[in-house]
């Protein structure tokens, strides 16, 4: 698999045009290495998701595309401190998970719907705190000012797209999790360690857009 000479926003609306909203949020596909999670969490997973959306929010630059994340706050219940997507739960008043991942993104950082074309879909993914999460993804508008949430979110910072669908930038490791050895992956970039479900889903946007 060779990246594209030119990663451009068109480019990415034709490679992703053939994928749709999922019409159940709870059929999950699961990562690689989940093989290896406690039995126990398999269970919980089976009988408890719940279904979320996140936005993989795509900033076109000068400089090329690069793609928008977040350091969630330390005093969060799950994934406290980790890098994440913009995103959360579906909630009552959400049509569906897209809505949900727009409405989150929109209080996490301030992008409004409005600013944000949505071009594709990566299947439902499970996470091992119970949830279903859809990525969508989105072309956001480049002079939209964000606005974070400190009771969420941190910081938020751009990683070249390109960098990360080099497969080359993507690190296999072990994580230990209920005292098992969990396979996952990592990508480090300028003293940012990208890993987890956040991840995972940047390995299935890979998997989507290089051809």
């Amino acid at each position: 698999m060779r990246i594209p000479d030119e990663l451009t926003a068109a480019l990415l609306k034709e490679r992703l045009a053939g994928t749709r909203a999922p019409e159940d949020p709870l059929d999950v596909v699961m990562p690689a290495g989940s093989e290896r999670w406690p039995a126990v969490t398999l269970e919980q997973i089976r009988q408890t998701l719940r279904p979320a959306g996140v936005l993989i929010p795509v900033i076109e630059r000068l400089a090329g595309l690069s793609v928008l994340l977040t350091q969630r706050s330390a005093e969060l219940k799950h994934h406290a401190g980790q890098i994440s997507f913009p995103g959360g739960r579906l909630e009552e008043h959400d049509r569906d998970v897209v809505q949900a991942a727009l409405r989150e993104t929109h209080e996490e950082v301030g992008i409004p719907p409005q600013s944000i074309a949505i071009i594709g879909y990566l299947p439902p993914m499970p996470t091992v705190t119970g949830y279903a999460v859809t990525p969508v993804v989105g072309l956001v508008t480049e002079d939209v000012p964000l606005q974070l949430d400190p009771t969420e979110v941190e910081y938020a910072f751009e990683v070249p797209l390109a960098f990360l669908l080099d497969s080359r930038n993507e690190r296999a490791l072990e994580r230990e999790y209920k005292g098992r050895l969990i396979p996952t992956v990592e990508f480090h970039y300028e003293g940012e360690h990208i890993w987890g479900a956040t991840a995972h889903m940047l390995v299935e946007l890979r998997k989507t857009l290089i051809k």
